[in-house]
């Protein structure tokens, strides 16, 4: 529920935009999160991206490892706006 406050402070705030990154078990927590803003508390929120990838990282013994990683950018339409979303891909 932090990072959920967090963003609805930011959005209050003025911003526009937000991208909420995450990788390993983390990711179901942004996932978590992106999903309570749009439902219960900025229902005009959209989705302009989601990016997901691996990452390689060295654990302390020193093995190698792949973790999974992602990116979900989020856009709060101006005030009396329609609602946007950049279909574009990378």
């Amino acid at each position: 529920m932090n990072y959920v406050v967090a963003c609805m402070t930011y959005f209050n705030a003025g911003g526009n935009e937000v991208v909420v990154k995450a990788r390993g078990r983390a990711i179901s927590r942004a996932v978590d999160t992106i999903e309570l803003l749009r439902r219960s508390f900025l229902k005009d929120l959209a989705i302009k991206q989601i990016r997901i990838g691996t990452q390689e990282v060295t654990r302390v013994e020193g093995e190698r490892t792949n973790v999974s990683t992602i990116e979900i950018a989020v856009l709060k339409p101006p005030e009396g706006g329609k609602k946007r979303v950049d279909a574009t891909s990378d």
